[in-house]
């Protein structure tokens, strides 16, 4: 099992950096962007992991993250550079990226470090209180709601034999899409209420960022949105109510939300391992778009993070092969946001090979 970051493969080195929208419900955001790779040397990586992130998450998650054995193996770093030097003149097209529940901003950090270097500007946005930890640029930090995991349903054990039921059904896409509005009226009152929370973080976070970075950004373009688990959920619920979001991408999360008499008007592609492949039919339905179901072989719904890179256990993480897991999902990100937010071509290409599998639902409505 691999430990160090995958290296990106893109034209451009990357820079980070990071801003706090603060108030009642205070924001904080990274930032991925492009830069030249000769202006790099010398400077600073940021730490993957801070040592208050890595227990916030071993509290949210139930998990060992172990800081200090990290440090000493030098693997706690990421591959880009700390508020390096912003192409001038030049700029590129914005993803948001939003974590999973209980999970962290740089959940998905790879990934986005690889689109950045691919020419895009991606954005990640901490969701304070259902994330493991939240830090802000002030030095302060707050780790999540200790019971994070029993309110995904309540009651949390019948809600979770109820959904373990629907992945096992039969049934057309429809037929499935009811079963799971019954499913989540009955156990997700408090995750359906999160759905809007959670686009007023993200909204605020693109706000500061028009403000204040708009040199870098492309906004003419509109905004893609991806997001992994819960995070997926709202890229599905910005693509359905905030006209800046043109496109968007949901990493295995279940179709939670109330979309009823809602017509999806913008390309999607729904990213799902096996088992979970049954709870997001309501996203291939009422749409206006291409809609692209991609599953992958062989996957558990966290190996869709970093954490495929980072826990040596296949039941949580899956059996693939995380780089050929992070390969495939960088594929997926950059053929769909080239299509649909670059307008480098008028479709995606993307295909059924070894790790996936393809299927495009054309336009229903």
């Amino acid at each position: 099992m691999p430990v160090k970051s995958p290296v990106p493969t893109g034209k451009y080195a990357v820079g980070t950096m990071t801003y706090t929208v603060y108030g009642e419900r205070s924001v904080a955001s990274r930032l991925y962007y492009p830069t030249q790779k000769g202006v790099v040397k010398g400077l600073q990586k940021p730490r993957y992991m801070s040592r208050e992130m890595a227990k916030g998450l071993s509290n949210s998650m139930m998990m060992s993250f172990n800081y200090e054995k990290n440090e000493k193996n030098g693997v706690n770093v990421s591959e880009c550079y700390v508020n390096a030097p912003r192409i001038e003149g030049e700029k590129f097209p914005l993803i948001v990226f939003s974590h999973g529940y209980g999970e962290y901003r740089e959940s998905n950090s790879f990934m986005c470090i690889e689109l950045a270097s691919q020419g895009y500007v991606v954005l990640c946005v901490s969701h304070s209180n259902q994330a493991g930890c939240t830090e802000f640029d002030d030095g302060t930090f707050v780790y999540g709601d200790k019971d994070l995991l029993l309110k995904t349903y309540k009651p949390y054990f019948g809600g979770a034999r109820a959904v373990l039921k629907i992945t096992k059904m039969k049934g057309t896409d429809r037929e499935l899409a009811a079963r799971f509005d019954e499913f989540q009226v009955k156990y997700c009152e408090y995750l359906n209420g999160l759905i809007d929370v959670w686009i007023e973080d993200t909204q605020r976070a693109v706000e500061y960022a028009r403000e204040n970075i708009s040199d870098m950004i492309d906004f003419e373009k509109g905004i893609g949105a991806t997001g992994h688990s819960f995070g997926g959920i709202v890229a599905y619920a910005l693509c359905q109510n905030d006209p800046q979001f043109t496109c968007g991408i949901n990493i295995d999360g279940i179709a939670i939300g109330n979309y009823e008499g809602m017509i999806l008007r913008k390309p999607f592609m729904q990213i799902s391992c096996a088992i979970n492949r049954k709870l997001v039919t309501r996203v291939y339905l009422n749409h206006t778009e291409p809609v692209y179901r991609v599953v992958f072989r062989d996957m558990k719904h966290l190996g869709f993070s970093d954490l495929k890179y980072k826990l040596d256990t296949k039941k949580m993480v899956g059996s693939l092969d995380p780089d050929k897991m992070h390969e495939n999902l960088c594929m997926c990100h950059l053929d769909f946001f080239d299509a649909y937010l670059k307008k480098l071509k008028k479709a995606p290409e993307i295909a059924t090979n070894d790790v996936i599998k393809v299927e495009i639902k054309k336009p229903d409505i």
